[in-house]
């Protein structure tokens, strides 16, 4: 009889690109949420997206950038570097660059699990 335990390492080359630009590679997965680690290269600006239905938090390992996330009438652009975390609401229109000399690499938690491209939506960014 299987638990249902998922073990899954970070894999040396993407398992996708993501709607706005990222790489993907895949983490573990569970019925309520999914795990992702996101890369975006020196110079790159992500695609401005939303979610039509689920919502992330993110931490980001490595690199330095800046996140522009805009809910309703709240906007905000945050500096971002290994140690911050921070939320992606379900609605949030959001975009991510690498300012660094380094990629930009953060692991985002979905919930509920991604569910495909077609969860993402292009908006218009600040960039």
């Amino acid at each position: 009889m299987s638990h249902g335990f998922v073990t899954r390492s970070l894999g040396p080359s993407p398992d996708a690109m993501a709607p706005d630009g990222s790489e993907v590679r895949l983490l573990a997965a569970a019925s309520r949420g999914s795990m992702a680690h996101f890369k975006l290269l020196p110079g790159q600006v992500s695609q401005a997206v939303a979610h039509h239905t689920v919502e992330e938090l993110w931490f980001i390992v490595n690199g330095h950038g800046r996140m522009w996330r805009k809910l309703a009438e709240i906007e905000q652009t945050i500096d971002i570097g290994p140690g911050i975390s921070l939320s992606i609401p379900l609605g949030t229109h959001f975009q991510f660059r690498c300012d660094g000399d380094a990629p930009l690499e953060a692991i985002g938690v979905t919930m509920p699990p991604w569910s495909g491209l077609d969860e993402a939506y292009e908006v218009k960014g600040a960039w």
